[in-house]
C-alpha cells in the first residue's frame, strides 16, 4: 500500500464522537503501517502539538494570506498531484480524487423535520447535498454500526458491498488517569448520588427527557456535560439552568469525565438517535453501569449490557431498573475497540488502493 492520505481537519474540531474516533483509529494505524506509508494531512493552523506518530508522515498545507480556515481545495490538490487515496473521517469528501469516507450517519437526512429555522434548514440541505457526494464519488463508505449501513441502503439505494462497517471502541479510557478534582469543583456531587450523561447539547441528544425526569423525581440528581453546537438547539436549554436537580458542568477535560463516569449511579443517554452512541461505551469501560434508549442503533450495540428507557416516556423508576441484573460488558469492550477497527480499516485501505 502506498500514498494514503488522511484528511486532518478533525485536529482543527472541538473533540466530540467523531473527532475521538478520528484521532484514536490513526493512532492504531500508525502502528500498523510501515514507515510513510500513509500521509496524515493537515490544515495550516492545525495545531502543532498533536500525537506523536512513529511511521504516519505529517504534512501541513500552506498557509493562505489573510485566511484561517481550512482549505479544502488545497487537499483536492494534494489528492490529486500525489495520486493518492485519501481517507475522510468526517462526513466529507475532497472535491476530486479517490476516498474512503465515514459516513457514521444520516441524520440530517433521517430527520429533516428537526430543522426549522433558516439557518438549521440551509445547514440540513448543506449536510444532505455532502451526502449525496459521498453516495456518489467515494470508492467505499465506512459507517460506524448496521444500523447506519442499513438507512444509507434504505435511503440512498446503494448496494451492500460498497458499505463496510467499522465500530467505533474505547481503548482510550484505560490510557486516562481520572481526575478526582471535579468532586472539589461541585462539591455538591460528594453527597449526592448521581446520574451523568454526556454529549453534544443537540436537540437528538433529548435532553428533554432528562428534564421531565427530574421534575417527577426531585430526588434524583443528574449531571450534563457537553456544550451547545450551531444547530438545532433544543429549546430545553434555558430550562436546565433553573432546574435544582440538574448540574450543567459544560466541556470537560477527559481526565474529568473518566471521574464522574467511575462514580456515578449510572450513565444515562437517552438520544432519540445515534449513529453509534460512543459516550455509554466509554462509561461501560469505566465500571458504571449504562441507562440508553431503545432506538437507532443503540439496541445493536449494548446488547444486554444496558438497561433500556423509551426516549418519549420519562415516568421510570430507575430504581426498580437498575435492581435487574446484567451480562458482563467485557466481550462487548473486546468486540467494540480500535485496534480491532483499525485492522479492517488497514485491509480495506489496501484493498481499495490497489484495486
Amino acid at each position: 500500500m502506498s500514498k494514503v492520505v488522511i484528511n486532518g481537519i478533525f485536529y482543527n474540531h472541538t473533540l466530540t464522537g467523531i473527532e475521538r474516533f478520528s484521532q484514536e483509529i490513526t493512532k492504531q494505524l500508525d502502528i500498523l503501517s510501515k514507515k510513510n506509508e500513509i500521509t496524515l494531512v493537515l490544515p495550516a493552523d492545525a495545531p502543532q502539538d498533536i500525537y506523536s506518530y512513529k511511521n504516519i508522515r505529517i504534512v501541513y498545507l500552506p498557509r493562505t494570506p489573510g485566511k484561517k480556515q481550512f482549505n479544502k481545495l488545497k487537499l483536492s490538490l494534494y489528492l490529486l498531484f500525489t495520486n493518492s487515496l485519501c481517507l475522510d473521517y468526517t462526513n466529507n469528501i475532497s472535491y476530486f480524487g479517490k476516498s474512503i469516507v465515514f459516513l457514521h450517519d444520516i441524520y440530517y437526512k433521517q430527520f429533516e423535520a428537526n430543522f426549522t429555522t433558516k439557518q438549521d434548514i440551509l445547514f440540513m440541505k448543506k449536510a444532505c447535498n455532502m451526502y449525496k457526494k459521498i453516495i456518489k464519488r467515494a470508492k467505499m463508505i465506512c459507517t460506524v454500526s448496521h444500523y447506519s449501513k442499513q438507512k444509507i441502503i434504505e435511503y440512498y439505494k446503494i448496494p451492500q458491498e460498497k458499505i463496510e462497517v467499522i465500530y467505533n471502541g474505547a481503548d482510550h479510557i484505560y490510557d486516562i488517569i481520572a481526575d478526582y478534582n471535579i468532586f472539589e469543583k461541585y462539591p455538591q456531587l460528594k453527597t449526592t448520588s448521581y446520574y451523568f450523561t454526556l454529549g453534544s447539547l443537540s436537540l437528538r441528544k433529548n435532553l428533554k427527557w432528562i428534564i421531565n425526569h427530574a421534575d417527577l423525581y426531585p430526588n434524583e440528581f443528574f449531571v450534563i456535560s457537553g456544550t451547545v453546537l450551531k444547530n438545532v438547539i433544543p429549546p430545553e436549554i434555558e430550562k436546565l439552568k433553573h432546574c435544582k436537580n440538574i448540574l450543567c458542568v459544560g466541556y470537560l477535560k477527559d481526565t474529568e469525565i473518566k471521574a464522574l463516569m467511575e462514580k456515578c449511579k449510572a450513565f444515562i443517554f437517552p438520544s432519540y438517535f445515534e449513529g453509534f452512541g460512543l459516550p455509554p461505551l466509554e462509561a461501560l469501560a469505566c465500571g458504571a453501569k449504562i441507562i440508553v434508549s431503545n432506538t437507532s442503533c443503540l439496541p445493536e450495540i449494548y446488547g444486554n449490557c444496558a438497561y433500556y428507557i423509551q426516549p418519549d416516556n420519562p415516568k421510570v423508576n430507575l430504581d426498580d431498573l437498575l435492581k435487574t441484573k446484567l451480562a458482563s460488558p467485557d466481550s462487548l469492550l473486546k468486540k467494540y475497540s480500535y485496534k480491532e477497527s483499525a485492522k479492517k480499516l488497514y485491509t480495506l485501505l489496501k484493498e481499495v488502493e490497489n484495486a
